[in-house]
């Protein structure tokens, strides 16, 4: 079996090495492949294996030998997963790899919001401390969590984990999601509609998948129903949020801050108007990404290469 990896440098940056992969067929790995160079780097490839490079169905009309594609990543939306069923390709998907990351990550986010720590610890190293005739000094408003509301969009696994990492911190926790019949039994939270949630929420975290019906849907209209001292956090994805409105709502005071790891174009782009946003903390997609994470991730694409080759595919979206 021939496996080509298009696009491998986040999941291995040099920590986390392909062995067991390697171990499974003739392998090559690209750090990066451009758009121009897709077809010809799988060329003769009966697995393909991706992470953020898209495999068109006009791409994948040229890859008569292409067996199998294995998602390096949950979301599989970069694959016309479609045409490759239309080809007798499986597409598998790694479903459960960074719910502890990115549940810590939302309170990284949350928790630099409340208490701006890099900021203060800054301005000790530049004297602030030293100067000042006070023993100690706060240049923002300091936030304490316990007792405030969250508000989560989407039970997922990520969702359900941030759920009890509110509850750990003292939050009342309200949650919403398009599929509540399907949601698992749960303690801690009460169930709520979406726009209750926009207006009782002290934090608003986001974990839904993203689909062509939710596109936007947080838009002006519904953050204007946030509380001007709530805060939005979103680790989901980037086009979930109308980011011109984020970036007025956070201008004129609508709400208190943000804390997105995602935006709508990745990398974001320069003039993205939540660059220049009021009390807006943006980083670049790195919830998912702690070693730990990382090391699960490579395991199950071993898991799923291996099991394509064995006769019995898992994980498979289509």
């Amino acid at each position: 079996m021939k496996i080509v990896v298009l696009d491998g440098f986040t999941l291995n940056p040099g920590d986390n090495p392909w062995d067991g992969v390697e171990k499974l067929g003739e392998f090559s790995v690209y750090d990066r492949t451009p758009a121009d160079k897709i077809v010809e780097r799988c060329a003769g490839a009966d697995i393909v294996l991706t992470n953020k490079t898209p495999l068109t169905a006009e791409t994948l009309a040229q890859l008569p030998d292409l067996k199998f594609i294995s998602v390096l990543a949950t979301g599989f939306n970069v694959i016309d997963v479609a045409a490759a069923r239309k080809q007798d390709i499986p597409v598998a998907n790694v479903p459960i790899y960074g719910t502890d990351s990115v549940g810590q990550f939302v309170f990284a986010l949350l928790l630099e919001l409340c208490h701006n720590a890099a900021l203060h610890g800054n301005l000790v190293k530049e004297g602030a401390w030293s100067s000042n005739p006070d023993f100690c000094f706060w240049k923002t408003p300091l936030v304490e969590l316990s007792g405030k509301t969250m508000g989560i969009v989407g039970l997922g696994r990520i969702g359900r984990r941030t759920v009890a990492l509110a509850s750990a911190f003292g939050m009342k926790v309200i949650a919403c999601t398009r599929t509540r019949k399907d949601a698992p039994d749960l303690d801690g939270f009460e169930w709520v509609e979406l726009e209750e949630l926009f207006e009782k929420s002290d934090v608003v975290s986001l974990h839904c998948p993203q689909t062509a019906d939710n596109v936007g849907f947080v838009n002006a209209a519904l953050l204007k129903k946030m509380k001007p001292s709530s805060f939005l956090i979103n680790t989901s994805r980037g086009p979930l949020i109308v980011e011109e409105d984020l970036a007025e709502a956070l201008d004129t005071g609508i709400l208190a801050g943000a804390g997105l790891d995602v935006a709508s174009v990745e990398p974001i782009k320069a003039d993205n108007p939540l660059l220049k946003a009021k009390n807006c903390l943006i980083t670049p997609h790195i919830a998912w990404a702690t070693l730990e994470a990382r090391q699960r991730l490579m395991q199950t694409t071993v898991d799923n290469v291996a099991g394509f080759i064995d006769g019995s595919p898992i994980n498979v979206v289509n």
